[in-house]
């Protein structure tokens, strides 16, 4: 692995954690994470966003004040919305499979893929969150959490992703970043 792609994802890891930070309070944080995940796979692609994703992730297990609020922890992790932060994995790894069967010149294909990117994360931090819910004594409903921690973040991460595509789009007329 090169200096160079180190260090970008690095770089990356740490634009997550800030737009981590940029939190609006709710039962599931708005924060600015979901454009820095993307911006992270369109920058950098689907391997080396991911492992920017995964680094974000290890360093909020270890207890560094990375996820929304300053908060760190496995112990936060392990809480109700711990499961929208895994679900930037899954999203990271589908991500890197519709690189690989894409048409790149395709629009369509790339919207529908950048979506059913999200909605994984958004599958797997609401199983989790009626999950821990149920084993705190809280059980809700999956409808519920879709109401709760979903419906409200749709539009607002579907801005945030093309942001993401046209900031990412205008960073890579401008630098040589296609050849990591």
């Amino acid at each position: 692995m090169s200096v160079k792609r180190i260090a970008l994802i690095s770089l990356m890891a740490a634009v997550i954690c800030v737009c981590s930070w940029l939190t609006v309070p709710f039962t599931v944080p708005f924060t600015m994470q979901t454009f820095a995940v993307f911006l992270s796979l369109e920058l950098l692609g689907g391997i080396n966003g991911t492992a920017a994703v995964g680094i974000y992730i290890l360093l909020g297990i270890v207890g560094l004040p990375v996820f929304s609020g300053f908060r760190g922890g496995l112990g936060h992790l392990m809480g109700p919305t711990g499961g929208y932060i895994i679900g930037f994995l899954f999203s990271g790894l589908f991500y890197i499979l519709s690189q690989r069967i894409l048409d790149k010149k395709n629009i369509a294909l790339k919207i529908i893929c950048r979506a059913v990117s999200l909605m994984l994360c958004y599958l797997v931090g609401t199983i989790w969150f009626v999950y821990v819910m149920g084993t705190k004594g809280s059980a809700v409903s999956v409808s519920y959490a879709l109401s709760v921690c979903v419906l409200p973040f749709i539009l607002p991460d579907a801005a945030k992703i093309t942001l993401a595509v046209y900031i990412a789009k205008l960073v890579k007329r401008h630098t040589n970043l296609k050849n990591i």
